[in-house]
């Protein structure tokens, strides 16, 4: 073989892998830009994800500026979380000797006449949702505490559904305790 003819047979061989790199530089150029395509469609799906689970803005009641003498306490009271207003409450029912309670439950039930059958106290207790209030996120975070296997779209629908049952034939230290953390993350809630 001469040297003319080596030479146009690694012409020949440079040219093919010439060939060949530019190939591969073309898939991979595609790739990328199939990977950047399924970036793009990821980031949007998070997007929407992010934009369903941000909480609306709680609507502010306008309220009357606060007057007279206890102007600066209201004040202070209003800026105080939930937990923050039920530590509250219990030191002052310590300070004062005082239950903050409602009267109006020890009213309604009334003192039996005399000779009447006294009532045995219930066994079974339902905790009814009536109000989800305006933190809405607490709440069904909540519901989840007090129901562990319901998932987050299901207590979303059943806070969204106010008034509704939570949670049906609890013994009373369990409805307590969950009237208490649904109470306390801002909803109304009834035993029944």
């Amino acid at each position: 073989m001469s040297d003319e003819e080596k030479k146009e047979e690694v012409v020949v061989v440079v040219a093919e892998t010439v060939e060949e790199a530019v190939e591969a530089v073309e898939e991979a150029t595609e790739a990328v830009e199939t990977a950047e395509e399924a970036v793009a469609e990821a980031k949007d799906v998070v997007e929407e994800v992010k934009a369903e689970e941000k909480p609306a803005e709680p609507v502010k009641e306008e309220k009357p500026e606060p007057s007279g003498k206890f102007k600066d306490l209201i004040k202070d009271i209003e800026s105080l979380s939930v937990i923050e207003l039920s530590e509250l409450v219990k030191a002052l029912e310590e300070r004062f000797g005082v239950s903050a309670a409602a009267p109006v439950a020890i009213a309604a039930t009334g003192v039996p006449a005399a000779g009447a059958p006294v009532e045995e106290e219930k066994s079974a207790y339902n905790v009814v949702l009536t109000s989800a209030g305006s933190n809405k996120i607490g709440v069904i975070k909540a519901v989840r505490e007090v129901l562990p296997d319901l998932g987050l779209k299901e207590a979303k629908d059943l806070v969204e559904a106010a008034p509704a049952t939570v949670k049906e034939n609890m013994k009373k230290e369990e409805a307590e305790t969950a009237k208490e953390k649904l109470t306390a993350a801002g909803a109304t809630v009834e035993l029944q």
